[in-house]
């Protein structure tokens, strides 16, 4: 199995960055704006994306698994492109040095291939969105993100 892992460094209180990740409207802005569902574990959220001309892309579909008030937040992947279902993505949050520390995982991928690495860098510019949700109150979610290949 393949992992994706960043690590990010976000100063504001790690209460702040939890809800961004735990609230249907804190996900809206900084991963994609079409989001659906509820956020309690044994829950389903949707992501849809949109390519900027409104065309479709995809919609990835998450079972909320572990969700610890300032800690941690697990998803398992239950829909969505093929090689996302069964994956799980992880957000383990601590506090260092007067900010919040973000361990982000996309993990247990069947094997690293192109798209991977296309994910890979994009969970990158949406870390960084998230961290510029949280400290400005301004995210880059999509369509608004930062393109970076031929694939969005």
């Amino acid at each position: 199995m393949a992992n994706i892992i960043h690590r990010i460094a976000i100063k504001q209180p790690i209460e702040k960055v939890y809800q961004a990740l735990t609230s249907i409207n804190g996900l809206a802005h900084w991963w994609t704006t079409e989001v659906q569902g509820n956020t309690n574990v044994g829950e389903k959220i949707d992501f849809s994306f949109y390519k900027k001309t409104g065309d479709f892309m995809a919609t990835m579909v998450m079972q909320v698994q572990e969700s610890v008030t300032n800690a941690c937040v697990r998803w398992h992947c239950v829909g969505g492109p093929d090689d996302w279902v069964g994956t799980d993505v992880t957000f383990e949050l601590s506090e260092q040095d007067g900010q919040t520390i973000l361990i982000f995982g996309h993990r247990n991928w069947r094997e690293q291939n192109e798209h991977m690495a296309h994910c890979s860098m994009k969970w990158a510019v949406f870390m960084l969105s998230l961290r510029a949700y949280v400290e400005t109150g301004t995210g880059k979610p999509s369509p608004d993100d930062v393109k970076i290949d031929n694939w969005n």
